[in-house]
Formats: C-alpha cells, sequence, structure tokens
C-alpha cells in the first residue's frame, strides 16, 4: 500500500511551468531575481519557496491563483 502525494495546487503548477519552459535555471534567475540555488532545490523537490517567490515566478510565467468550487468562491 503506497500513500499518494497530496496535490499541491501552487507548488506543482509553478514547478511544472518552470520544468516545461525549458529555460535554463542560470536564465531564469537572471529574468526574476531568484537565487538560481534557491530554484533547482525547488525544481529537485529538496524545498519549499517563500510565496514572495512563488509570486514572482508566478507573475514571470503569467500564472494565477482561482477558486474551484462554489464553496471557495463565498457561495
Amino acid at each position: 500500500m503506497s500513500k499518494s502525494k497530496p496535490k499541491a495546487p501552487l507548488t506543482d503548477p509553478l514547478r511544472q511551468s518552470i520544468v516545461d519552459s525549458g529555460l535554463p535555471l542560470l536564465r531564469l534567475a537572471n529574468e526574476t531575481g531568484i537565487a538560481r540555488a534557491s530554484l533547482i532545490r525547488f525544481v529537485r523537490g529538496d524545498t519549499s519557496i517563500r510565496l514572495d517567490i512563488a509570486d514572482k515566478l508566478a507573475a514571470y510565467f503569467g500564472l494565477e491563483l482561482q477558486p474551484t468550487n462554489a464553496k471557495a468562491k463565498g457561495r
């Protein structure tokens, strides 16, 4: 019996956007101001990132957080 990894609604899309972009992490670091070492550890899944860094990555890749159900929308 294996435990499935819980869904990470912020982390997974950010990590996948980095990987799918095919950009060298050095270029991404230079263009976002995020330390390359932080990007490497995040992409490998070794560490998480702070919200301000997540904001920078989301803005860079054109991502935004949206509610997915009526409860989250306040209905």
